[in-house]
């Protein structure tokens, strides 16, 4: 096998915006150096001064340089053919491939990272950032910052590697299906192998270990690793892929309540990266409220803290499609209700009849309106081989401020634990609506009373909203055989 081992130094972090100021490539053959090639490159853009303060090229040093343009050509030659070694080779392949596809050279070579290797053959550094590494093992570095000395430091680094009997390594990265090379620098793989192969909610931390993503899957292993196999050069990506350094996930027993647990998680903890769900929870419903002249009225309004709607919708056309129905159905007049104006003026319209007899008009409705709310319950059998309903404590009740993860469990915490379940008791897993709203989900024993007093003993209770209530509902709908109504 033949190696190119590549350092460049480039305008900023991620390719899509940024030039490349400097590449050194050095070609190996697994026992020593065959050739090298080194150049300043002008990225004809502006180098910021503090990226000139780290590698010390400066704006004039680079005027007179090649552009890239000019040396791809020879670029792609030296690396094509050859696996692609750097350390923490993501950011080094995504800058390199970039612009000579820019030039209209497609570049697709195995990679290496020196980062991941080194892990798994010298484990239990504190650090393995090139100068620190390099550092403990007695590498050293001459030109730090500068593409040729740290591409001087990672081939000596890369001898380490072999010499240690690091070929098997190699070998086991480059694989068929090997997807190691991709994953975030700082992420060790282990966490994705170990995944199980089934439905859960998944969360990427940062090194603060703080949550920055929340992601639903029917294959956690799967999923996961999916976010891994496309290297945009974009800055959202590239800074995405930087700041993961950790894995946690909760397993569940269906698709479904990955959903829920989602949606509930990406409202409690309102991570960094997941823009496109931070959807607002349901901010209207109906209210009734009496007027000057003692008259019933019915309205759609803004919730407020403390208030409690007869009924809560995501959306205001939702709402008014409601009042339009209990207006004809009862009899009601529209223009007490806030929707047009009474049909022929205020003769014959419900609004002449004196208050007592309008608002027993409007209780009827009411009435009817929260008689027809559904209460049910989705009950799904569980698989034998689910080990974590015996722990189950879904993070949804505790305070954000508290931990998230602990040992037992890989992403359970509860300040106040729904109640456990026997080793040895058959359960099922239960999702439950109540009164047209989503109330909760968790496991319930096969011994127990189906009701919905006895079950919320054992359930989880959940902040409801549309989106929740309407995943349950057409969910029910498609499997009838699963609800027990109430």
């Amino acid at each position: 096998m033949e190696y190119a081992i590549v350092d460049i130094e480039t305008t900023g972090g991620h390719a899509s915006a940024n030039g490349i100021t400097e590449i050194a490539i050095l070609l190996h053959d697994g026992e020593q150096i065959t050739g090298r090639y080194e150049t300043l490159i002008n990225p004809h853009q502006l180098i910021p001064r503090y990226v000139e303060a780290l590698t010390g090229i400066t704006n004039e040093m680079v005027a007179e340089a090649p552009s890239f343009e000019t040396v791809a050509p020879h670029i792609f030659n030296l690396l094509q053919g050859r696996i692609f070694i750097a350390h923490n080779v993501n950011f080094d392949y995504s800058f390199v491939k970039y612009h000579l596809q820019r030039c209209g050279f497609d570049l697709n070579v195995p990679k290496l990272c020196t980062v991941r290797m080194s892990r798994r053959v010298f484990p239990g550094y504190d650090s393995y950032s090139l100068g620190k590494l390099c550092a403990a093992l007695g590498i050293r570095i001459s030109g730090r910052h500068r593409a040729g000395g740290d591409a001087s430091a990672t081939v000596l680094l890369w001898e380490k590697i072999l010499a240690e009997g690091g070929m098997s390594t190699v070998k086991d990265y480059l694989k068929r299906g090997s997807g190691d090379q991709s994953f975030p620098i700082y992420l060790d793989s282990e966490q994705i192998h170990s995944l199980p192969r089934k439905p859960g909610v998944y969360y990427f931390l940062n090194e603060k270990k703080e949550v920055i993503y929340v992601g639903k899957a029917r294959d956690l292993r799967q999923r996961v690793t999916s976010h891994f196999t496309n290297n945009k050069p974009g800055r959202q990506k590239q800074e995405f892929l930087r700041n993961i350094h950790q894995i946690k996930y909760v397993p569940v027993p269906s698709e479904i309540m990955a959903f829920l647990l989602e949606e509930a998680e990406i409202k409690r903890l309102w991570p960094r990266y997941n823009r496109s769900q931070k959807r607002p929870a349901p901010r209207m419903g109906l209210f009734a409220y009496e007027d000057g002249r003692g008259y019933m009225r019915l309205a759609i309004e803004r919730m407020t803290r403390g208030r409690i709607p007869i009924y809560s919708f995501g959306q205001q056309t939702e709402g008014r499609d409601i009042l339009h129905h209990l207006v004809q159905q009862y009899q009601l007049c529209p223009q007490l209700n806030h929707l047009s104006a009474c049909p022929s003026g205020t003769t014959g319209c419900s609004c002449q009849l004196s208050p007592e007899e309008y608002n027993d008009k409007v209780i009827d409705a009411v009435n009817s309106l929260k008689q027809s709310l559904p209460s049910f319950a989705v009950i799904e059998e569980v698989e034998d081989d689910y080990p974590y309903v015996r722990h189950w404590n879904p993070p949804i009740i505790r305070k954000k401020s508290e931990g998230l993860f602990d040992d037992i469990t890989p992403a359970y915490y509860s300040v106040k634990p729904s109640r456990k379940i026997g080793r040895h008791a058959a359960f099922r897993s239960c999702i439950l609506i109540e009164d047209g709203a989503f109330y909760g989900m968790g496991y319930i024993p096969d011994s127990i009373p189906r009701d919905l007093n006895t079950l919320k003993q054992y359930l989880v209770p959940y902040p409801d909203n549309d989106y929740l209530r309407g995943l349950v509902t057409r969910y029910a709908i498609q499997h009838p055989e699963l609800v027990e109504h109430f």
